[in-house]
C-alpha cells in the first residue's frame, strides 16, 4: 500500500492554550495562530520550515498522550486507508472520527508510538 502525504505535523495536547500560546510566541519566538473550532473552544497553529506544523489542543483527557505524529492525507480515502492498515495487522487505536475541519484516525507503530492520519472534510473518504 503506498500513502500519498500532502503535509506533517506534531499535535501536542495541553492544560491552558493560553499560557501555551504565550509561551511560544513570547518565549520561543513562534509565531502561533489561534484557529477557530467548531467543536470546544480554539486551537493554535504555527507552521515551521518546510511545511511541519506544530498543533495545540487544550484537553486534559489526552495530557500524556501527546505529541502524536499526524500524517495529512493528500488524496482523502482515510476510510480506505484505515481499512488497508488493519488488514496489514496495524493495530487501529481510533477509526475514522471527525476533526476540526476534516476527518482523523489514530494507530500504533511495531513500537506502540501514536500515528495519526487527517484528511480534509473536503476530500472523499472512500473510492467509488
Amino acid at each position: 500500500m503506498k500513502i500519498k502525504f500532502n503535509d506533517f505535523a506534531v499535535v501536542l495536547y495541553v492544560k491552558d492554550i493560553n499560557r501555551t500560546e504565550q509561551f511560544y510566541k513570547n518565549i520561543i519566538g513562534i509565531d502561533v495562530q489561534r484557529q477557530p473550532s467548531d467543536h470546544e473552544g480554539e486551537w493554535l497553529l504555527a507552521v515551521l520550515e518546510n511545511g511541519v506544523q506544530l498543533i495545540f489542543f487544550e484537553g486534559e483527557e489526552q495530557i500524556g498522550r501527546s505529541p502524536v505524529v499526524v500524517f495529512g492525507l493528500e488524496e482523502g480515502y482515510i476510510d480506505d486507508v484505515v481499512d488497508g492498515l488493519s488488514k496489514e495487522g496495524v493495530n487501529i487505536v481510533t477509526p475514522v472520527t471527525e476533526a476540526p475541519g476534516g476527518w482523523t484516525a489514530d494507530f500504533q507503530d511495531p513500537d506502540g508510538h501514536p500515528l495519526s492520519l487527517y484528511q480534509e472534510e473536503a476530500l472523499p473518504r472512500r473510492k467509488l
